[in-house]
């Protein structure tokens, strides 16, 4: 906030601002944080060989690998859809989640240089790293069109439920982000945790098979995993209806979710005020 008057110009950098006043800036400073996305957007494949293709490559390679284990060699059961579609239509949910959540991670210390030069909402930088990351989820999500095609798949009303789905898989990548992402500001051994957890994570989601493996009685403790159920939505909103939507799991990782939200803004405006000073 700037203070002028006839004798001097004063600057004052007020990083503890009120929740109101401070929601107040996250929109002022709206154009910064435009900005932040579509740097993060325009660098992303810079000086890599193939670019953007990447995009197109990683999904693909995934889901090959997953149907030939899964599938052919384990035989699991895929509910009567495709083995291909099956995997692909949990890998869009998976993706996003976990490049979201790589990004944001490390969003304040890749911007320590602009952290620690002018006052603006912290909150801004870990965001914009997610909201960039939708560039891929909508390219898997076109291809996932053309593999849907292929296969004679063509979607039914649920589609329209697909923007619910990308919002409950919105947050619980925003929730661990913010926590992430203050926390590997202090204690720099986070950049190694979180790997860990995405491919820990990947192998006890349901992205290489369906849920429905899962016993029964223990359907509410697998929905713990805040992604679990949001896989199962994009396959039954995208699938027609063909996987079966487990409601109670649903609503478990919904509330999760958002409890994961609630605490990670928490966590990140309590400690926002010291990150310029221990960066």
């Amino acid at each position: 906030m700037i203070r002028e008057d006839t004798a001097q110009l004063e600057l004052l950098i007020e990083p503890n601002r009120p929740a109101l006043n401070y929601w107040r800036d996250v929109w002022r400073y709206r154009e910064l944080f435009w900005f932040l996305v579509w740097r993060d957007i325009l660098v992303r494949y810079k000086q890599t060989v193939i670019g953007v293709a990447w995009s197109v490559i990683r999904p693909l390679v995934t889901m090959v690998a997953f149907t030939v284990v899964f599938g052919l060699l384990a035989k699991l059961p895929s509910d009567g859809v495709p083995y291909p579609l099956l995997v692909f239509a949990a890998m869009l949910p998976w993706n996003f989640f976990a490049n979201a959540l790589s990004e944001c991670s490390g969003s304040l210390i890749g911007n320590a240089n602009l952290l620690t030069k002018v006052y603006f909402p912290r909150i801004i930088v870990p965001i914009s790293s997610i909201i960039s990351s939708l560039i891929d989820f909508f390219i898997s999500l076109v291809l996932m069109a053309g593999i849907m095609l292929w296969y004679g798949y063509l979607p039914d009303w649920r589609v329209a439920a697909l923007p619910l789905f990308l919002l409950l898989v919105f947050l619980p990548a925003a929730g661990a982000g913010l926590w992430f992402s203050a926390l590997n500001v202090k204690y720099r051994d986070f950049r190694y945790v979180v790997p860990f957890v995405l491919q820990f994570g990947l192998y006890v989601s349901p992205v290489g098979f369906a849920s429905s493996i899962v016993p029964e009685k223990w359907r509410l403790l697998y929905a713990l995993n805040p992604v679990a159920g949001v896989i199962d939505g994009f396959r039954w909103a995208l699938l027609n209806g063909s996987v079966d939507l487990y409601w109670p799991g649903l609503i478990l990782s919904t509330a999760l979710s958002m409890l994961l939200l609630v605490s990670g803004l928490w966590f990140f405006r309590k400690t926002e005020r010291i990150l310029a000073d221990v960066i």
